[in-house]
C-alpha cells in the first residue's frame, strides 16, 4: 500500500503544472517548492548539527514556539531547520529568527523523501500535533534518526484506524517518542500497538502563559476602555457578527473592540454595516478620529493578544461557521470568560473549559444575548468564570519542560 501511495503522490506532483493552469493554489503549491532542494544544498554544510522540526501550517508553528525558543537557548551550536507545509505558515514566518533555515516540505515522495534526509542529515526530528507523512518517516527510521511528535492528537477517525490505512500504522514506528496532548489519544494510540507515549500536554499553554509577563499596554485602548466594561470579540467572521450584533447594537452597558479575521476593505465595510451603534476604525483613529464611541473596529494585525488583557469578556470567532475556532487560550490566560460559537466538536481545549464552565458555547442570537447579558450585568459571576478560564491556562502548563527535559537527557548535546 505505501508503494500505491508513493505512486499517487508522484503522479499528483507530475500533473501538478497542468493542475496550476487552472488553480491560482496549485499554482502557488508547485512554484513555492522548485528549488527547496538547491536552498538546503546552499544552506547545510558537511558536520553541521541539524535539529528539523517539521509544522504543517501556522497554527501548528504557534505551538511549536516554546521549543523552539527553548532549542535556540540550549543548543547553540546546532542548526535549526524549521519546514511548513502550507503557505500560511511559510509566508508568515520564513523570517522567523526561532530558525537558522525556512523552507517547504517537499512532497512526500520516496525519491523527494531520501533526497532531504540525504542533504539535511538531521541529528533530531520534530513533528507536530498529526503531521504524519509515510515516506519521510520511513526515510528517518531508516538512516536512524531520532524523532518525535509533540503536542500530539491522536483520534479514531484518522486514517491509521480505518481499514484503508492501517498500513499506514507501520510509519509509526520512525517515532522514538510521543508526547500527546490528551489521554483520549494515548487511549488511541495504544490501540495501534504503542506505548511510547506519554500525556505531556498542549505546548501553547506555555506559550501563551509568558504573556502575562510582558509588557500588554495600548494606549489607544486605555483611551477606548476607560473604566467601562470591554467586550472583545476577536478573529471574527460575518457568522460570528450575525449572532453578535443584536447585542452589541442595543447595549449600553459596555464597549465593544471588534478585531475581524478578515480586514480588507469589502469585508469591513460589510461588518461596519452591520453594526449601528456609534463606531470608528483604528485607521480612522490614527488619522485622527475620536475613541469616544461605543464600539472600535480594528482594521489592523497585531493588536489582538494585548487587546485581550483589556476585556472584561471575551468572543473568540470562527466557530459559529464551518472556518474553524480561532484561539481561545490567548484570552483564558488573562482570566477573561469566553463565549464562542458551538461548533468545537474538533478543539479539546474549549470542550475542557466549556465542562468548567469557563466557557459558553451560543448558535443564536438569543443565547449570544442572554448570557453577554449576564456577563456584563453580573460582575461577581463574570469575575468567577473569568478565574476558572485564568486556572486552566495555569493548571496546563509544562509540556515544554517535559519534551526539552527528555531531549536533553535521550537524543541531544549541546
Amino acid at each position: 500500500m505505501r508503494h500505491l501511495y508513493s505512486f499517487y503522490i508522484a503522479f499528483f506532483n507530475f500533473i501538478l503544472p497542468v493542475l496550476g493552469i487552472f488553480s491560482s493554489k496549485l499554482k502557488t503549491f508547485r512554484v513555492a517548492r522548485r528549488g527547496v532542494f538547491d536552498v538546503l544544498k546552499s544552506e547545510m554544510a558537511n558536520g553541521d548539527r541539524v535539529i528539523w522540526l517539521h509544522a504543517a501550517s501556522l497554527g501548528e508553528y504557534e505551538q511549536a514556539v516554546p521549543i523552539l525558543e527553548q532549542l535556540r537557548t540550549d543548543y547553540k551550536a546546532h542548526k535549526i531547520l524549521l519546514t511548513f507545509f502550507s503557505p500560511s505558515g511559510y509566508e508568515i514566518k520564513k523570517n522567523t529568527p526561532l530558525a537558522d533555515v525556512v523552507t517547504y516540505l517537499p512532497l512526500d515522495t520516496q525519491r523527494n523523501a531520501k533526497q532531504f534526509i540525504g542533504i539535511v542529515k538531521p541529528e533530531l526530528a520534530i513533528f507536530v500535533k498529526y503531521e504524519f507523512w509515510p515516506n519521510y518517516l520511513y526515510a528517518l527510521k531508516k538512516s536512524k534518526v531520532h524523532t518525535v511528535l509533540i503536542s500530539g492528537v491522536f483520534r479514531t477517525s484518522q486514517p491509521f484506524f480505518k481499514f484503508y490505512g492501517s498500513w499506514m500504522k507501520k510509519s509509526l514506528e520512525a517515532f522514538n517518542h510521543f508526547f500527546l496532548q490528551n489521554y483520549s489519544s494515548l487511549e488511541n494510540l495504544k490501540k495501534l500497538g504503542f506505548d511510547n507515549a506519554i500525556v505531556s500536554g498542549d505546548t501553547r499553554f506555555d506559550r501563551v502563559s509568558r504573556q502575562l509577563s510582558y509588557d500588554n499596554t495600548l494606549p489607544f485602548i486605555t483611551e477606548f476602555k476607560k473604566q467601562e466594561t470591554l467586550l472583545v470579540c476577536g478573529s471574527t467572521w460575518p457568522e460570528d457578527i450575525d449572532l453578535l450584533a443584536d447585542f452589541i447594537n442595543s447595549s449600553n452597558q459596555m464597549k465593544t473592540v471588534i478585531a475581524p479575521h478578515k480586514i480588507d476593505k469589502e469585508r469591513i465595510e460589510v461588518l461596519q454595516n452591520a453594526i449601528t451603534n456609534k463606531s470608528v476604525l483604528y485607521s480612522e483613529y490614527q488619522k485622527g478620529a475620536t475613541l469616544d464611541v461605543d464600539v472600535l473596529i480594528i482594521d489592523a494585525i497585531g493588536f489582538l493578544t494585548k487587546i485581550y488583557a483589556y476585556a472584561d469578556l471575551a468572543y473568540v470567532g470562527g466557530a459559529a461557521g464551518t472556518t474553524g475556532l480561532h484561539n481561545i487560550l490567548e484570552p483564558a490566560t488573562f482570566g477573561v470568560p469566553i463565549i464562542t460559537g458551538s461548533q468545537i466538536s474538533k478543539f479539546p481545549e474549549a470542550q475542557d473549559l466549556r465542562k468548567l464552565a469557563g466557557l459558553f458555547t451560543v448558535s443564536s442570537h438569543e443565547e449570544a444575548h442572554e448570557i453577554l447579558n449576564q456577563l456584563v450585568i453580573d460582575k461577581s459571576f463574570r469575575e468567577k468564570t473569568g478565574m476558572i478560564a485564568g486556572h486552566f491556562i495555569s493548571e496546563n502548563t509544562g509540556a515544554t519542560q517535559q519534551i526539552c527535559d527528555y531531549l536533553k537527557n535521550q537524543t541531544l548535546t549541546a
